[in-house]
């Protein structure tokens, strides 16, 4: 039964994700071939080129940060740094224990045995 959501929900994610993709691509070719072409005197664009134009403003610009995203950096550091140093030592080195071993799991190959596993 739980299967049978995620299925359903990766699927409607994903076709919300194309919609919306196509409709910023269909705005942006609408822009760019009426008021560009006239006021810049550049060529009218096709879909797939105002497809091309986001993904370049992306790499270029990192825009679409959603609420997911941090932003900025600095945003994410401060607030790690302020809960760390609201920790008591113990609670620290509890942290600090769990990412080791977070980072021994994450790095240890596949056909390794797990750590206690037997």
């Amino acid at each position: 039964m739980k299967k049978h959501f995620w299925i359903k929900k990766i699927i409607g994610f994903t076709a919300l994700a194309a919609a919306f993709g196509s409709l910023l691509s269909y705005v942006v070719m609408r822009l760019w071939n009426g008021i560009l072409t006239e006021v810049v005197h550049v060529s009218p664009i096709s879909f797939v080129q105002a497809i091309g134009i986001l993904v370049l403003s992306k790499i270029l610009f990192g825009g679409f940060h959603g609420k997911w995203g941090c932003g900025s950096r600095n945003h994410c550091h401060h607030g790690m740094k302020e809960k760390w140093h609201n920790m008591s030592p113990e609670e620290r080195e509890k942290m600090k224990e769990e990412w080791r071993n977070k980072c021994r799991t994450w790095r240890r190959p596949n056909n390794e045995p797990q750590a206690g596993a037997e």
